[in-house]
């Protein structure tokens, strides 16, 4: 019996690429993605921040497309697909895993800056101290029980919260300028400047993770075409939006907290809801695929994946009600860098190996090495040259920053399955030749 068959979608499930690409919108846009584009703004010149800013998304929206089509093509979400190239245990044991903690940590962070934004925030508005660990957990909960309904839910959110989050950002752009924030962009000069390359390096590292997880949405599409119409139109153009509003506000007003920028344009209890709204469409992505990698993690297929999204969910809202989250933020940082090897282990099993036919895309059994080899070595080359260890004292030996840490390793972890699946195939084929 085929395992893959509780996770595959049927054709009546499929969705319009609008729809996808309005989920891909409301990841994108977040407080983070403000604050990231904030940063640029301080070491970069604003036209080498949108450069910097499309090259970044662009490359991202490139690998998504791959991973979305594979997806599309088999029905399968990417912790299921990733048994063919590094089999079902493999798969099973070490992608899932890596995937899981990964979304379960992000909840619990972007939980915790939206409970301590609320905290601070609604006692300006009302004068009420709420403790944060407090508003940790109802948040947390809301934004859990909107990922238990599953892909409909994450729909209907961003189809709210995206435009009313787009209204909100273009008054306080415009406030902003209009009261002499406009002055502060002629003739900038960066205050800390900055490399493009890792400025490009920054904006990849944002998002890259959703381009390993882009399978659990883009199983949804219903042909190819689609796959690359809602990444193109829900990454690219949201990305260069949110990212410059955020480097053009932190220019302006000298500051990256959105939430302070927001009150300054006399939108407190805008500011408020929009936060939470931009904080409430990422996290629902990152709970329900954590639910669905925990799944796959646990033996279990899709019709249990909201008890394992609930289960993802409630450990991420306690990690952030307990105030711990910012001591593994590096570890967090980490899983980033090394997950996106799993995409060129991937695009180099299905399409380079696979020659992009679903037919050639069945579970392989028990741990393929190739697969996992490529995926280690490509981490590492990530790491290495991200610089994910130069905050390691005993591991700064390592640090060899070069060009785009995440890209690196893709393309080694491609080149590596590439060479090392050719020479099984090899092997298996003499093997087959003596025994005849």
């Amino acid at each position: 019996m085929d395992k893959t068959n509780g996770f595959k979608i049927q054709e009546e499930e499929r969705q319009g690429w609008i729809s996808i690409a309005m989920v891909w919108t409301g990841s994108v846009i977040c407080v983070p993605a403000l604050m990231i584009g904030g940063m640029l703004g301080a070491g970069l010149t604003l036209t080498e921040c949108f450069f910097a800013i499309l090259l970044g998304y662009g490359m991202v929206c490139v690998l998504m497309c791959f991973i979305g089509m594979l997806a599309c093509d088999t029905g399968l979400l990417t912790a299921v697909a990733a048994s063919r190239a590094l089999g079902e245990s493999g798969a099973k044991y070490v992608i899932s895993l890596i995937l899981a903690i990964s979304c379960i940590g992000w909840f619990g962070i972007q939980a915790a800056v939206c409970g301590a934004s609320f905290s601070s925030m609604f006692g300006d508005i009302t004068g009420i101290d709420v403790p944060v660990w407090i508003s940790s957990v109802v948040w947390g909960i809301i934004m859990l029980l909107t990922a238990c309904f599953r892909f409909a839910g994450l729909k209907w959110l961003n189809k709210i919260a995206v435009p009313l989050l787009g209204i909100v950002l273009v008054y306080a752009l415009i406030d902003t300028l209009t009261s002499g924030g406009a002055g502060a962009l002629k003739g900038y000069e960066p205050s800390a400047p900055m490399s493009f390359v890792s400025a490009v390096s920054a904006t990849v590292g944002s998002f890259v993770l959703a381009a390993a997880i882009s399978g659990d949405y883009c199983r949804f599409a219903k042909s190819r075409k689609d796959v690359i119409k809602s990444s193109a139109a829900g990454v690219v153009p949201a990305g260069l939006v949110i990212l410059m509003t955020g480097a053009i506000l932190a220019v302006c007003t000298g500051s990256y907290d959105i939430s302070v920028v927001l009150a300054s344009a006399g939108l407190p209890a805008l500011g408020l809801i929009a936060l939470i709204l931009a904080t409430w469409t990422t996290n629902v992505s990152n709970a329900y695929s954590g639910g669905l990698a925990l799944s796959v993690l646990l033996g279990q297929d899709e019709k249990k994946s909201q008890v394992t999204t609930a289960v993802a969910g409630v450990i991420g809202t306690v990690l952030a009600a307990a105030g711990i989250l910012n001591s593994i933020q590096g570890f967090l940082s980490l899983l980033s860098a090394i997950v996106p090897a799993l995409i060129g282990t991937m695009i180099a099993d299905y399409w380079i190996m696979g020659k992009g036919r679903a037919s050639e895309s069945a579970a392989r059994g028990g741990v393929y090495m190739p697969g996992l080899v490529s995926f280690v070595l490509g981490a590492f080359v990530a790491c290495v040259t991200g610089g994910t260890f130069a905050s390691v004292p005993a591991l700064t030996f390592l640090n060899m920053p070069f060009f785009i840490g995440p890209i690196n390793g893709i393309v080694v972890a491609m080149i590596v399955y590439v060479i090392l699946s050719g020479l099984m195939r090899k092997g298996e084929n003499e093997t087959c030749v003596e025994s005849e």
